[in-house]
């Protein structure tokens, strides 16, 4: 078995470099999706859900950059162009989204395709033995949870 230099299965890691690219390539779209939502929200809960979708793509632009760095760490190359990420990306496109419960909708079905991978990455990551990326996705997951909850709460 060949060892990388944190001292994992190197084609364990490899797979997982594969997903956690998938990871970036989606978060990057959900990143826009959120971006857009908050330029483009009207309506009676204009105030609340324009703060709140700054809240989505800034948190997302901070977890961008942890995949990233991750899969350097893993000795990968993270993907960094917008036909990689349409490539890959599972998370619904947003475009021209102003409507307040079309927008949450949005903001669900992506974070529910970003839970599924990370979901397959924390299996991965527990098989390779990688604690990295385990404890990322582990907290990733957690805030992703509870975010579903209250945007669920907020449709009714």
């Amino acid at each position: 078995m060949s060892i990388t230099i944190l001292g994992l299965d190197k084609q364990k890691t490899e797979n997982l470099v594969n997903e956690l690219n998938t990871l970036l390539a989606n978060f990057q779209v959900y990143y826009q999706n959120a971006r857009g939502l908050h330029w483009n929200i009207k309506g009676k809960n204009f105030f609340e859900l324009h703060m709140k979708f700054e809240e989505f793509y800034t948190d997302a632009q901070e977890k961008v950059d942890l995949i990233a760095e991750r899969i350097l760490t893993l000795q990968g190359t993270p993907l960094h162009t917008f036909e990689d990420y349409t490539s890959v990306s599972k998370v619904p496109v947003g475009k021209n989204i102003s409507n307040d419960v079309e927008a949450v909708k949005l903001i669900i079905d992506s974070l529910s395709e970003l839970l599924k991978i990370e979901r397959l990455i924390l299996d991965l990551s527990d098989k390779a033995e990688d604690e990295g990326t385990n404890s990322m996705m582990s907290d990733f997951i957690a805030e992703q949870e509870k975010t579903l909850w209250m945007m669920n709460a907020w449709l009714g």
